[in-house]
């Protein structure tokens, strides 16, 4: 998740692409598609262990439930260093920003894939996730300040579109490229992705200064400001109920008989992904609410649906499609819901929010490892379940601030939005 450190002198100053005032404004799409490309990277070093984790185990020498734990060192990484970091950070320029996190991922990446130690790994594996508290701490005000005002959302979308595309190819394509040429080929290939968007972002991103020291976030502020506290609970919930089920996702497919269908259901689970971040970017301006309500509950579905008809493949197969139908769009729903709830206080909102996020992975790496030693994958489904019942009560009672009908707009186009926590 990212923190979007943009105020209204930011969006004031975003680049006109045709360089005239009055005429039509556009996108800077390739420099967006650089962004996205960051933001695919991230996601996957974060997730691509999910899909590897039976050779990976067997490679390391260590259970899969240890090694579910390379998912839990990244997210706590991150979670550890994405204030500090931000607090740290923000006086730099954007792109040397972006830069410093795109090599750290090369890095640890490149460590992983050649180490036959657990211990190293795991050192690769928390440096990769202080990589990602960087990135995630720019990317998303990254995108909005090189978009016009009435323009920033799509840009977002853009830029964020790289989770679900990380989900939907990158982690069934590093599956099969770990199950033909083995997981190490997998990472090696992150870090020649990794090489080539270092050109790319010297190339085709502007660049930004950061924040004044005047301007610098405080984060416990935006605690007291009506909508953000609610938020960042469901934000805590959901990702822990995720995290729980998909970073043991091919231990659980071993346990139910589909161990050599992973990288299939992966891809299916992606396609939805794909299509949910559609509906969500073409429908949350209108629909914020009520689609964070309709993620939550095709979860709660999907869970229902594993727990009690794992033994179908046809029902788990439905059950996958419901869960990436109602995961896709959740980042891109919680990020802009903390984003509107915290107005002034946008950018601390949402360093926290990427803080949560994380603690909420690690919590899920650690929880379905204990459950997994303990009471076995079957455990996985029931406990999404139970955990997504206070989210979506949350969201429903959050409706005056925090998970309001409809997000609050702009009073006039190229002015900055004015959010309204009454709404």
């Amino acid at each position: 998740m990212s923190t979007a450190p943009d105020t209204a002198r930011d969006a004031a100053a975003a680049p006109d692409p045709k360089g005239g005032e009055g005429g039509e404004q556009r996108l800077p799409l390739f420099a967006l598609l650089a962004l996205a490309t960051a933001v695919f990277i991230t996601s996957l070093t974060e997730t691509l262990p999910a899909g590897l984790l039976p050779a990976m185990s067997r490679d390391l020498g260590v259970s899969e439930s240890a090694t579910g734990q390379t998912v839990t060192v990244y997210a706590i990484g991150t979670a550890l260093t994405a204030l500090p970091l931000t607090a740290a950070t923000s006086g730099w320029r954007r792109k040397k920003l972006l830069l410093t996190a795109v090599g750290g991922f090369a890095l640890a990446n490149t460590v992983t894939a050649v180490s036959s130690v657990y211990g190293l790994t795991m050192v690769a594996r928390f440096v990769a996730g202080v990589a990602a508290g960087l990135a995630w701490a720019l990317l998303a005000g990254y995108a909005r300040r090189m978009a016009p005002v009435h323009l920033q959302g799509k840009a977002m979308a853009i830029a964020m579109a790289g989770i679900p595309v990380a989900l939907s190819l990158g982690v069934p394509a590093g599956t099969f490229l770990g199950d033909w040429l083995g997981w190490r080929v997998a990472f090696l290939s992150m870090t020649a992705l990794t090489v080539v968007l270092f050109v790319w972002i010297l190339a085709a991103v502007p660049d930004f200064p950061g924040q004044a020291r005047g301007e610098r976030p405080r984060m416990l502020r935006a605690l007291r400001v009506p909508g953000v506290t609610p938020v960042l609970f469901v934000t805590l919930v959901f990702v822990l109920a995720h995290t729980v089920l998909y970073a043991y996702i091919a231990t659980y497919l071993d346990d139910i008989g589909l161990g050599g269908s992973t990288g299939l259901v992966l891809l299916v689970f992606g396609g939805a992904s794909l299509a949910s971040i559609w509906i969500v970017g073409a429908q949350i301006n209108r629909r914020l609410r009520g689609l964070t309500v309709g993620g939550a509950v095709l979860v709660a579905v999907a869970a229902a649906l594993l727990a009690v008809l794992s033994d179908s493949t046809a029902f788990v197969y439905v059950a996958v499609v419901l869960w990436g139908l109602g995961w896709g769009g959740v980042p891109t729903l919680l990020q802009t819901a903390v984003g509107d709830a915290g107005g002034d206080h946008a950018d601390s909102a949402q360093a926290m929010l990427v803080t949560l996020w994380n603690v909420a992975m690690a919590g899920g790496g650690i929880v379905g490892g204990i459950l997994l030693d303990e009471v076995g994958s079957e455990s996985f489904p029931w406990t999404v379940l139970v955990l997504l019942l206070p989210v979506i009560a949350v969201v429903l009672y959050a409706r005056r601030a925090g998970f309001p009908a409809r997000r609050p707009v702009a009073p006039a186009e190229g002015a900055a939005p004015v959010p309204d926590p009454a709404t």
